[in-house]
Parts: C-alpha cells; structure tokens; sequence
C-alpha cells in the first residue's frame, strides 16, 4: 500500500511510519522538514508548510491513502484535500476525543456519542476550541470523501517518542518511588492508549480500507489513578505510597487529571474488533521507563518539580 503521511517524525505519526514500515507499505513523508530529519534516511521526503497552504511538493503523485496527523484547523484539511483532490483512495484522519461533548456522557460511550459543536477557526487553541476544532475537521474530511473517510479519535496517547510529557511525568515520578503527591481522587479511571496500539490500528484500518470513526482508547482493563501509579512503580522496581492533595495544589490540566470521568470510561469495542491490539500497561510503563533513561531523563514541562511536590506534601 501506497501511504502519504501529512506528518510523521514526532509522536504518533512517527510510530506510525514505523508500523507501516514493518507491514512493507510504501510510506512517503509530508512535512516541513524541522522534526526528526534524520529518521527513515530511505523514506522519501516532500517539504512543505501548512500552516502558509504551501503544498506544492504534492502537486505530483498518487497514494492509496494518506494519514492526517498533524492538522487541527479545518483550512488545513481542506487545504490538504484541494491539493490532493483525485490522487488518493482514503483519508484517514487522526482526531481526538476532545470532540466529544460532557454534556450527557454516560460510561462506555461509543463513537456514536454527541459532538462538541464544529468550529472553523479560532483567535487562539485551547481547551475550549481544541475540541471544535478538531470536529471541524472531522465534519470537512467527511463531507468530501464519505466512504473513502475514516476518522480515529485517540484518547491520551502513551509510549516512547512522547512529546507531551503527560504519562512520562508519572513513570518517571512512580521510579523514584516514596510519597507521591496525587492532585485527584485516586479513584478517578484513567485511559491511556500504547502508541503502539494505535499505530497498528491505523495501518490495519488502512489495510482493509475501512470507513468511519474509531475510538483508540486503552489499556484493556479499567484503571484507576492509584492502579496506574503503582503499576508504574512495579515497571520499575520501585515502592511508592500515594498521597492524595488538593486539586487547586496543582497547575491546570495536570497530567491526567480530569474531572469528568465519564471521559475516561469510553468503549473501545469498536477498534478492537477492527483490529486494535491492547499491550499491557506495566509494558508500556516499562518501555517509557527504558526510553526516559536512555535520553537522559530531560526537565518535563508537566507535572510537579521535586521542590514544588515536597511543599505540597508538606501541606497535605
């Protein structure tokens, strides 16, 4: 299979070029050269920017399929379809569950569940535009390509290659072990999906040229905030006691701290049937533990520093 990937060498779309790779899809790179240069030296690369509409490197050339990874407003898909108009079969775009709408959610909510209203743009992306955005998006690949259009919505995406220090923040935490403040209930569900996981589903998707919309949410079983902590800790050998904290002890969206839990119970039945495996979390702990290390275990932009976690513990 021919794949165009509109990005691919951070996150997610990193491993998804991995994936692909190892399935012997012809993967062809869509970006603007700045992340991850030197990865896949035998892909070939297209430079363009989209963010000024310039895809003029795809003027030429037809896929099977292209993966959207990288587009939050809807010019952007729609700027991407126009150029790409008659030389692809299916859009496969990466959305989010941030398009789901809190108002009436239930536990075990499916991709049927109601949507944020759309949004086409926006003076600045937050967290309340995000989610518009992205069903924006989502409304625009659908209008053009129907069947041809399939859309995954991740929820938080967890393994090696993260950039947004969300799950890192507490492997990392869990590994040096002791008191571990916990700004939530410690009951709260947690979902994360293995990058892995979502990867495989996204080239198996492709791979049968399956249409619609897929919840890409994990890990098998339910887990709480307290079980993925102490399944971090074990991944790591270490001890850990959890110490719950006020929630106004931390900065705004704490890694994974949600107030509405609903969101955190939604049903994955759809993209394990189409394929979705489910790795367990004590692996991806472990798999982010060994790459955390191997980089050097940088500063992270989330989560408490040990000074700021310590004068909190002093309080609780």
């Amino acid at each position: 299979m021919r794949i165009l990937m509109l990005g691919g060498t951070s996150f997610i779309g990193r491993t998804i070029v991995e994936t692909a790779l190892l399935r012997g899809d012809e993967v062809t790179i869509f970006s603007r050269g700045k992340t991850g240069a030197a990865l896949f030296p035998k892909v070939p690369r297209l430079i363009g920017d989209r963010e000024t509409g310039d895809y003029a490197a795809v003027a030429d050339g037809e896929w099977d399929a292209v993966v959207d990874v990288s587009a939050i407003l809807p010019r952007q898909v729609d700027q991407a379809m126009d150029a790409l108009s008659g030389r692809v079969g299916r859009y496969l775009f990466i959305s989010s569950h941030a398009v789901y709408s809190p108002e009436g959610a239930v536990p075990d909510s499916d991709e049927s569940a109601a949507r944020k209203p759309p949004l086409a743009r926006a003076d600045e992306i937050d967290n309340e535009t995000y989610g518009r955005l992205k069903v924006g998006c989502e409304d625009a690949v659908l209008k053009r390509f129907g069947a041809g259009a399939t859309i995954v919505r991740p929820g938080r995406v967890a393994g090696p290659y993260d950039n947004q220090d969300v799950f890192t923040y507490w492997v990392r935490r869990a590994a040096r072990g002791g008191k571990v403040a916990l700004p939530a209930d410690p009951r709260q569900p947690v979902q994360v999906v293995d990058s892995r996981d979502l990867a495989r589903l996204v080239v198996r998707l492709l791979a049968d040229d399956r249409p619609g919309a897929f919840n890409a949410v994990g890990p098998a079983e339910p887990v709480t905030f307290a079980g993925l902590i102490e399944i971090c800790a074990a991944a790591a050998g270490s001890r850990v006691e959890i110490v719950p904290v006020p929630a106004e002890a931390a900065a705004p969206m704490f890694p994974l701290v949600r107030e509405d839990w609903d969101s955190q119970r939604r049903s994955a039945a759809r993209a394990r049937a189409a394929g979705m495996p489910a790795t367990p979390l004590s692996k991806t702990a472990a798999d982010v533990l060994a790459w955390d290390r191997g980089r050097g275990e940088p500063p992270l932009s989330r989560g408490f520093s040990a000074a700021e976690e310590e004068e909190v513990l002093g309080t609780a």
